[in-house]
């Protein structure tokens, strides 16, 4: 089967729906169930989602979340983590996953989490 080369940068623009045009396009993960996870996570933690990267040639996933007025730690990128790896097994979808706040990026965001396992 031939893979089509996409990228796709997600942000949910005044609650459009795109969730289910990401459903439809992509076929391996519920894309439309990914969104409503993260969504949700950061719900739980008062953050809002700012972006979602799907670049499904390699299966990595980017998320991006902020708090209105305040500052995103560590343990509110890993709760919205924690709870995608939750609702997906990583075995199973072979996905690759990043959640970063504004301000920090994807590299930096490895590197500060390395820095706490040490």
């Amino acid at each position: 089967m031939h893979k089509l080369k996409k990228k796709l940068i997600f942000a949910d623009v005044n609650g459009i729906g795109a969730a289910r045009f990401l459903s439809f396009v992509y076929g391996n993960m519920e894309k439309e169930l990914f969104y409503k996870v993260v969504e949700t996570a950061a719900s739980e933690r008062g953050l809002a989602v700012v972006e979602i990267k799907f670049d499904d040639d390699d299966n990595v996933f980017e998320v991006t979340i902020d708090r209105p007025g305040a500052d995103v730690d560590l343990a509110d990128c890993e709760y919205v983590h924690r709870a995608v790896l939750t609702a997906f097994d990583r075995d199973v979808e072979d996905y690759s996953l990043t959640v970063t706040s504004v301000g920090i990026d994807a590299a930096e965001a490895d590197e500060l989490l390395k820095s706490t396992n040490e």
